[in-house]
């Protein structure tokens, strides 16, 4: 299905004078979407703006042709799940963090979760391969522990749509590779939509079928990753020199960086 997720003319922004111009682009249904971008190109307010987060100035975000700003928080909450950039980190049990993406679904004077309640917390569990760690703490994990926590929880909601803001971050490259393995493999196996904010460009490239590229709060590129990530595209938009090749085995753009010493030395 063809403009599942619409992003139609977004403006947005903080009274610092900072806002977002009419950032407009469309994502199909089952993509695995990602936002690039300098720092402060405007990736984390729009990222607010789909949470709800940050109210918009102008423009609509739809998801299926349904305006989601005029959705009720538990039906959003059915529709889009959210994996934010830190883990909140209690001393609540893995299981207990989980289940509490069922909390949409509950009725009105429903105090305690259902058997399917515990059943799909569980099915994700073993998904994300936190299930071994259901009765640890979440302050006991590892960060790479509690992100996979974190996405268990966000599918327990059983979105149509996911949303990551930079979850690999702050890891180590075994836990990167680790997270968008999984991410990918939801993608694949579930049809799940999925659009994340991701800094690293050889990650976006090799991981992510779609790229919206963003420089001072609007889009600059958007398409495959061989469309946007080029060596002219990303030195106008990052001010860096780097070299683009081809990875020979996925087919995707690698982004090579050079240091001044070296192009000093040229």
């Amino acid at each position: 299905m063809k403009n599942y997720l619409n992003i139609n003319n977004i403006v947005a922004g903080y009274h610092s004078g900072f806002q977002l111009k009419k950032v407009n682009f469309s994502i199909e249904k089952g993509k695995f979407a990602g936002i690039i971008g300098p720092n402060g190109s405007g990736k984390t307010t729009f990222f607010k703006c789909l949470t709800g987060d940050l109210k918009t100035l102008n423009g609509s975000i739809e998801l299926n042709k349904v305006d989601l700003a005029k959705l009720q928080i538990k039906e959003k909450a059915k529709k889009v799940a959210v994996v934010s950039q830190f883990t909140e980190v209690t001393d609540v049990t893995v299981e207990d963090y989980v289940i509490m993406g069922r909390m949409p679904y509950r009725s009105n004077f429903q105090f305690f979760e259902s058997k399917e309640d515990h059943e799909i917390a569980e099915k994700y569990m073993k998904l994300t391969d936190v299930f071994q760690f259901k009765n640890k703490a979440m302050s006991e994990l590892s960060g790479g522990e509690q992100q996979l926590a974190a996405i268990a929880r966000a599918l327990t909601q059983e979105p149509e749509l996911l949303l990551l803001d930079e979850p690999t971050s702050h890891l180590d490259i075994s836990h990167q590779v680790q997270i968008l393995n999984l991410i990918q493999l939801l993608n694949d196996e579930l049809g799940l939509t999925v659009l994340i904010i991701i800094h690293d460009l050889n990650l976006a490239s090799e991981y992510c079928d779609y790229l919206v590229m963003m420089k001072d709060g609007g889009v600059h590129i958007q398409g495959t990753p061989s469309d946007v990530l080029n060596y002219q595209t990303i030195e106008d938009v990052y001010n860096t020199v780097v070299i683009t090749r081809e990875n020979p085995v996925s087919k995707k753009p690698v982004v090579f960086l050079v240091s001044d010493r070296v192009m000093k030395n040229q």
